[in-house]
């Protein structure tokens, strides 16, 4: 009972903190034509409760694609259709036909604040609170701390609450998955990643460990028995539950081309914005957009990205279990936000949910993951005038973090898993690289804040109006080229003993 009456003070504060946040500006506010996000995700409701499904992802008199055109799988337009099912009860003029455009109140604010709150509260936190403590392995005290450090991730709260979006419920269900891979419900967990990829098509960025980790264990109790029977099970969830989320369109070969057209919009290029990720950065040097076609950077990117995560699949696939698996979804979905096409910078929300279930083992890495993601975000906050929200959460959950999960005293070559970097470094045997790691961590925040007072405090110099968010941007990619590095050296690297152990415990 008192583990539990400490879990739900953590679920209590992590509402509180993203309440707090919901208060503050939300994308595109007061910012006509196109607003923002917040408008976008009002404007699908009004599209979904006034069209018939035939029209939602096609360009019409009534449906201009251009603005706001939906560009998600069925689930999130099924979504959009219950909540505008609810603000119609409330006040038809939310999503009333044309005359809704640009709707601004406050009363809606509360209706859409509180959406994405009951989502928390049905799928992401309950799925936190499973994971913590039925499938983490740790003293009971260890899972308290984990849900909380979770759940005041600033990173997703800022993004939901703040700039304003739906990832929790994407997260959310690919964070039921993983429970239900980790407690052996191997269909069930299959039922809701494909229910989590028909949400968000990035999704993607978690597909192939999933598969590896299924189809391992399907060969590892042999094709000839066992393991034939729950290849078939497992095939006919997915294809099933696919069937049902896509039904009404198959009627129609041009409808299902047209929505795959508009979850897929290769014409935006390469990337968009300052993003955190490889050809941002290499862009600084070589102008990648203006001297390869876009087929050109589509192939490029598909190849490199598929390089990238090689490696950590096959090691998951010759070797399925938790510990791989979590590794890999960290693997898979940073490589993917590195190398991939047309990548937001919001994309990096998708890599940190799996390091989110690294925080009891890899403590002061994770942590590190996590505050560099928030990071690489800080245009994104700023142009949404979350200033104050993006520092005080980032300090709180640094704070929280740290401070209960002992980042700092878990520093030893051996708590880091450092082995390997310490084999290639044999010409310099006595350097301690644990130390090594915490200065420069220190030096990391450090960096950070000092980059952060210099976006909101100086201006640029006019010939480089960009040049803080392209500070931000190729910092934080430094961070999480250097992270895909090590996170791929532990997984392919056996893990000590003590690893060994929990895995056998929980398999």
């Amino acid at each position: 009972m008192e583990n539990w009456s400490l879990v739900s003070i953590c679920v209590l504060l992590g509402l509180t903190a993203r309440w707090a946040v919901s208060l503050n500006s939300y994308s595109g506010a007061g910012k006509p034509p196109m607003f923002g996000d917040y408008e976008a995700q009002r404007h699908w409701q009004e599209v979904t409760y006034n069209l018939p499904v035939h029209e939602w992802y096609f360009n019409t008199t009534d449906n201009n694609l251009n603005y706001w055109g939906l560009d998600y799988p069925p689930l999130t337009a099924y979504h959009s259709l219950l909540c505008a099912h609810v603000a119609k009860l409330i006040n038809p003029d939310w999503v009333e036909l044309h005359a809704s455009r640009g709707h601004e109140s406050y009363g809606h604010k509360l209706f859409m604040r509180a959406t994405v709150l009951v989502a928390d509260l049905l799928i992401y936190i309950p799925a936190v609170v499973l994971y913590s403590f039925y499938v983490s392995e740790g003293s009971n005290k260890k899972k308290v701390c984990a849900v909380l450090c979770i759940l005041l991730y600033p990173g997703l709260i800022l993004i939901d609450y703040g700039h304003f979006q739906y990832n929790s419920i994407s997260l959310g269900l690919a964070l039921w998955g993983v429970v239900g891979l980790g407690l052996g419900w191997d269909v069930l967990g299959s039922l809701a990643f494909v229910l989590s990829l028909n949400y968000k098509q990035m999704e993607l960025y978690h597909s192939l460990p999933f598969f590896c980790y299924l189809l391992g264990k399907c060969f590892k109790q042999g094709l000839a028995g066992r393991g034939l029977f729950l290849l078939v099970k497992i095939a006919v969830t997915v294809l099933v539950t696919f069937a049902l989320c896509w039904l009404p369109f198959l009627s129609d070969p041009g409808q299902v081309l047209q929505v795959v057209h508009r979850l897929f919009p290769v014409g935006r290029g390469l990337f968009e914005d300052k993003v955190a990720n490889t050809w941002c950065s290499l862009n600084v040097l070589i102008k990648i957009k203006t001297i390869l076609s876009t087929d050109t950077q589509l192939y490029f990117s598909l190849t490199t990205t598929l390089l990238a995560i090689l490696p950590s699949s096959i090691k998951l696939l010759m070797k399925p279990t938790l510990w791989q698996f979590k590794l890999a979804l960290v693997n898979s979905s940073l490589a993917f936000f590195l190398f991939s096409f047309q990548v937001h910078e919001k994309s990096i929300l998708l890599p940190a949910l799996p390091v989110c279930l690294l925080l009891n083992d890899l403590p002061l890495p994770a942590i590190w993951f996590l505050q560099a993601s928030t990071f690489s975000m800080l245009p994104l906050f700023l142009k949404d005038g979350l200033l104050v929200p993006c520092v005080v959460t980032s300090l709180a959950f640094l704070f929280f973090a740290v401070y209960l999960l002992s980042a700092l005293e878990h520093c030893s070559e051996d708590k880091l898993r450092l082995g390997p970097y310490r084999r290639l470094l044999i010409c310099m045997p006595h350097m301690d690289l644990g130390r090594v790691t915490r200065w420069k961590f220190y030096f990391s925040i450090t960096a950070m804040a000092g980059l952060s007072f210099m976006s909101v405090a100086l201006a640029p110099p006019a010939q480089l109006p960009d040049l803080f968010p392209l500070l931000v941007s190729v910092f934080s990619y430094l961070h999480f080229l250097g992270l895909l590095l090590y996170f791929n050296m532990v997984q392919i690297a056996e893990p000590p003993q003590s690893v060994r152990k929990n895995q056998k415990k929980s398999n």
